[in-house]
């Protein structure tokens, strides 16, 4: 099971663009999600004429099911500067994969605790980290798309866009310049590395 968590309010307007057209993820039984909280931050970006389009559906981490529903809300899509995911890391991670070209906001905090992680079938884990990495990386996340879990960059190990330590596997980092130059944000590599609130994990009761 999975426990996810809305950002707070500040954290979350202080990311979005003017435009977003917003995700919401209903679980699969096995997530506790926040869904008066979500439903409450959707109504609000409505009321500030901020929002271009919502889908609220279940199982957004299935992308051929996911892929289907999107295609129909293309337009929405097309007109939001960017895509407010309010799920699981899963979720986020397979949200962004579908959607080249444009940015995706987490919304959501995923807090650790061992079991269940979504059912997409794509190489997409999420690390339950507490606090979420995924806006600074473009929604792909460092922790698990890299061999060492490396917050603040490429190893000097990786060879021809190839782990160091697995040569199948693609460099978690040269995928996550890539996704930030695709949809412009590559200035978010200049900030600091964020240090982690572990409060978040600690304060959640399980």
């Amino acid at each position: 099971m999975l426990i996810t968590k809305l950002k707070s309010k500040e954290d979350i307007q202080s990311l979005l663009p003017e435009k977003v057209f917003v995700l919401q993820c209903r679980g699969c039984g096995e997530i506790s999600f926040p869904e008066q909280e979500a439903d409450e931050l959707t109504r609000e970006l409505l009321a500030a004429d901020r929002v271009t389009g919502v889908l609220t559906t279940d199982y957004i981490c299935s992308p051929e099911n996911l892929s289907l529903r999107l295609e129909r809300r293309r337009a929405m899509i097309d007109e939001a500067d960017g895509v407010l995911v309010l799920s699981c890391g899963v979720g986020v991670q397979t949200v962004s994969a579908l959607l080249d070209g444009k940015s995706v906001y987490a919304g959501c905090d995923t807090v650790r605790l061992p079991g269940f992680q979504g059912v997409t079938p794509l190489e997409v884990d999420c690390g339950q980290c507490g606090e979420c990495y995924l806006n600074l990386t473009g929604g792909i996340c460092p922790i698990t798309a890299c061999s060492k879990s490396l917050v603040n960059g490429q190893c000097g190990g990786a060879r021809n866009g190839r782990c160091e330590v697995d040569p199948d596997m693609e460099c978690g980092w040269e995928r996550i310049c890539r996704r930030l130059e695709a949809v412009g944000r590559l200035d978010a590599l200049k900030c600091p590395t964020q240090i982690r609130n572990f409060a978040i994990d600690a304060n959640t009761s399980h």
